[in-house]
């Protein structure tokens, strides 16, 4: 049993960090095409955000292993796999649960970590990136990892969710975690600065948050910003 548990660790170790250095490398190099020079003296901050992001893919690896090893052997978690095993109404539903219940942990664990003792003992390594890179999105203190890695696990034991839906709010959270720490916006003006885009985080969002520190602690959304005052919106400099 514990030989499988530890397998099952190491293979999802392995899958969450290839993941990050696949993602991060592609919007690297598009960073490189489109805003040339962005990393030319970047080389040993990015280095210092790879190791950071490795050491973190075993923090979120080794939790999503044993969560993994027991929905296969066990039947954990309320994960499901048969499309009528819940209405069909519901499989839309359910990533956008994921993602609200996720972001709200983010922005409250992440404000927390703005409080002076808190940042100078985790959050702090985030922050070194200056300004921040594709490489940055998983560049976490240890502690700070934890806080992130434990939320789908716990998530899955709580709320039922089809494994392609879940495999599509893995997907969101990679993409958004790269994207907002490029440092420039990718995604069209149109859409950015839409309706819809007011309620959404993107780079020029996340941009600001890099730049002053108390304000945009959101992930995916500008909800909590917005209801608590801490919205400061886009960064001219994205």
């Amino acid at each position: 049993m514990w030989t499988a548990i530890f397998l099952s660790a190491a293979a999802m170790t392995a899958i969450v960090a290839l993941r990050y250095l696949a993602s991060s490398g592609i919007f690297a190099l598009v960073t490189g095409r489109k805003r040339p020079g962005y990393h030319a003296k970047l080389g040993p901050q990015i280095r210092r955000e790879i190791g950071w992001s490795l050491a973190s893919a075993a923090i979120y690896g080794v939790p999503a292993g044993i969560v993994a090893w027991g929905w296969q052997e066990h039947g954990w978690t309320r994960i499901y796999t048969q499309w009528d095993a819940m209405p069909l109404w519901y499989l839309p539903l359910a990533p956008l649960i994921y993602l609200v219940l996720h972001d709200t942990w983010f922005y409250w664990t992440h404000r927390l970590m703005h409080r002076p003792a808190w940042f100078r003992a985790m959050h702090a390594v985030h922050h070194a990136s200056r300004p921040p890179t594709a490489w940055a999105a998983m560049s976490f203190h240890p502690w700070e990892a934890i806080t992130g890695a434990i939320v789908i696990p716990v998530l899955v034991f709580l709320v039922p969710i089809h494994v392609a839906m879940l495999g599509l709010v893995l997907l969101v959270m990679t993409i958004m975690g790269v994207t907002n720490h490029m440092g420039w916006e990718m995604f069209p003006r149109a859409l950015v600065h839409s309706r819809l885009g007011g309620w959404l985080i993107t780079a020029s969002h996340h941009q600001r948050h890099h730049e002053e520190y108390r304000c945009n602690y959101g992930l995916y959304f500008r909800f909590w910003d917005r209801l608590c005052g801490t919205d400061k919106g886009l960064s001219p400099n994205a």
